[in-house]
């Protein structure tokens, strides 16, 4: 008998027995193999098509929720931050620092409010004057138009809407003045925003002084003879034809127009020379007015040069002066006013 005859028979049952091991542990992995790969691409069933009860209804098949139909959705991008409104109502006051340049008329735009608003609410700083407004100055800002009011100790809601032409409801139902409707009692030294409120200027106005019967003032005023006359057809008085200021509105009664320190002032139209005055002058720094003799009369102020004497008649375009910064103002500029019939009128009604 061979070795290896000799070898199978002595050890037959050994090698049976790793046969048998190697195929099973062969089987587990395979099997293994196979479960894996199935688990990995899982198929969803199907579904069947709803059934109708009403046969006049037409069959709808939902897509399977693993299918391509799933990811046709619209995709939305992380945001990380909440977007709050830029026009978010704001009802407390807020305070501004005047800035170099600035101008109640500027602010009051900024803020979306009226210029008169921001005069009446800062009355201890500007005194009505929109000319006092000076770098540094810190201006309260009220949330909304009207008055902006400190509640006296003998204040009533009916006293205080009277004395601004406001509506005891807006005051009442105003969210920032806080107000217990059930107990509508406000203490004395609160602040209260009167919504739509208002009240009269404390005007800083030179005189007005006419020349014969020009309709500005009575004859018994004039102190000049007659001279030229207006036309009535009025020119810029400064080379530039813009804004550097305030405009016109009920709390400034003229325009500021750009003209930088020293720069030409002329005649807005002939007429006489019925003040040339150099000082405060009730805030207009060194001005000059001109008569027209039509019922219009100019007023040209914060000068710093004085070019012509008082009774002097002028043609349109005549340089009578160079702008300056004098008076009350902050930063050169001219300040312009035209007045009718003794009255106040826009200057952009007039110039070209």
């Amino acid at each position: 008998m061979s070795k290896l005859s000799s070898f199978f028979k002595n050890n037959l049952f050994n090698i049976i027995s790793w046969s048998v091991t190697i195929l099973l542990v062969g089987g587990i992995v395979g099997g293994a193999f196979l479960w894996k790969r199935s688990t990995n691409t899982p198929q969803a069933a199907a579904l069947e098509p709803t059934v109708v009860p009403n046969e006049e209804q037409p069959q709808v098949v939902m897509p399977a929720l693993g299918g391509p139909v799933a990811f046709a959705s619209i995709e939305r991008d992380i945001q990380l931050k909440t977007n709050v409104p830029a026009d978010k109502p704001r009802y407390q006051p807020v305070e501004y620092r005047v800035s170099r340049g600035d101008s109640i008329f500027a602010i009051s735009e900024s803020y979306k409010l009226k210029p008169e608003t921001i005069l009446w609410a800062n009355y201890d700083v500007l005194q009505d004057d929109p000319h006092s407004l000076k770098p540094g100055q810190v201006l309260k800002i009220p949330p909304a138009d009207g008055i902006y009011y400190q509640w006296k100790e003998n204040d009533t809601l009916d006293s205080v809407a009277t004395e601004f032409n406001a509506n005891i409801d807006d005051i009442l139902n105003y969210p920032g003045n806080d107000i217990d409707l059930t107990n509508p009692t406000i203490a004395s030294g609160s602040w209260v925003m009167v919504p739509g409120g208002e009240r009269e200027f404390v005007q800083w106005l030179v005189p007005t002084v006419a020349t014969g019967a020009s309709g500005t003032s009575s004859t018994s005023q004039s102190i000049c003879p007659g001279g030229a006359v207006g036309s009535g057809g009025f020119t810029w008085p400064a080379d530039n034809h813009f804004l550097s200021g305030n405009d016109y509105w009920s709390g400034h009664l003229g325009i500021d127009i750009s003209a930088g320190e020293g720069q030409p002032v002329y005649a807005a139209d002939s007429g006489v020379v019925t003040m040339a005055q150099g000082g405060y002058n009730y805030g207009y720094g060194n001005v000059i007015q001109i008569d027209h003799g039509n019922g219009y009369s100019t007023v040209y102020a914060h000068l710093s040069v004085i070019g012509v004497g008082q009774c002097a008649s002028v043609s349109a375009g005549q340089w009578i002066g160079s702008s300056g910064n004098t008076g009350n103002s902050q930063g050169a500029h001219l300040h312009f006013e035209v007045r009718q019939n003794g009255g106040f009128i826009n200057p952009w009604f007039v110039l070209p």
